[in-house]
């Protein structure tokens, strides 16, 4: 995910445990993501989900796959 951009979350790839974390988070399936900012070297990534902005690790980021918004 690149800074700018606008994504739908199509799945979680992960246990219950990470599920509900991300959940916790207000980040779920077919919701829309905003990146405020991508963090270098691997760093944490900024988004916007429901008008809060929440810091990812990289970690956890990775198991969200998106689609950007508009398919492509």
């Amino acid at each position: 995910m690149k800074a700018g951009e606008k994504v739908i979350v199509r799945n979680i790839r992960g246990g219950c445990g990470l599920r509900r974390r991300l959940g916790n988070l207000g980040i779920h399936p077919d919701d829309r993501l905003d990146v405020i900012r991508s963090g270098f070297f691997g760093g944490p990534l900024m988004i916007r989900v429901h008008g809060v902005e929440i810091g990812l690790g990289r970690g956890m980021a990775e198991k969200i796959e998106v689609e950007t918004e508009g398919g492509l």
